[in-house]
């Protein structure tokens, strides 16, 4: 059985992306799991996000949505999408891109291929988690994308372990159905950003940039 390799909220950091990909020592059966927020904030949106295409090439790519490509795809469709996305890191992404129009030029057929969550017998990867209070099945997308407390201080119903990012810690948060590994990176200067290794024999071992 392959790895499941899962990273997160990368927010333009190409360079520390590329200091999490350099500590591991892939496999040509890993699979990766990128869970979404490949944008904002940063000083390299596209190059973050040509960089995980470029790993499609030579491993399997899993692409999630968060919620910084899900107010970029609804941004000019919807005012309150456009707030976040002017307020929260979008300038940097189109200044990466060259102009706002650019960005779906570029990888418009990326964003709009996103998928909300990724299922496997152990696990479900997903960017913020779930509502508690649906099955899979019901789920808002909405949620999936931006739902934090009610999902991370509530039990769930799922078999799998739930694997998440979206509200940062200061380490990984850990409980008995859950990871969570978004450590702020992007938001703040000297966060780091990290990557789960999720092997076959059930351990885990997480690499930092």
């Amino acid at each position: 059985m392959p790895r499941y390799i899962a990273i997160t909220d990368i927010h333009g950091e190409l360079g520390k992306l590329e200091s999490v990909l350099s500590k591991i020592d892939i496999r040509p059966d890993d699979i990766f799991v990128f869970m979404g927020d490949y944008i904002d904030r940063g000083p390299d949106s596209r190059g973050v996000v040509e960089r995980i295409i470029e790993l499609g090439e030579t491993n399997k790519c899993i692409y999630l949505i968060g919620s910084h490509e899900y107010a970029l795809l609804h941004t000019k469709q919807d005012e309150y999408y456009q707030f976040l996305f002017d307020n929260y890191g979008g300038p940097a992404t189109v200044r990466s891109y060259g102009s706002f129009e650019n960005i779906f030029k570029v990888h418009g057929e990326f964003f709009k291929s996103l998928k909300f969550y990724h299922l496997t017998d152990n696990y479900l990867f997903v960017h913020a988690g779930i509502n508690p209070d649906y099955p899979l099945e019901e789920q808002d997308e909405v949620d999936l994308v931006y739902i934090r407390g009610k999902f991370i201080y509530s039990k769930h119903n799922l078999p799998q372990k739930i694997i998440f990012g979206h509200t940062e810690f200061d380490e990984p948060y850990i409980d008995e159905g859950k990871i969570c590994i978004d450590l702020g990176c992007g938001k703040y200067k000297h966060a780091h950003l990290c990557a789960l290794i999720l092997d076959e024999d059930g351990s885990e071992e997480f690499v930092y940039s």
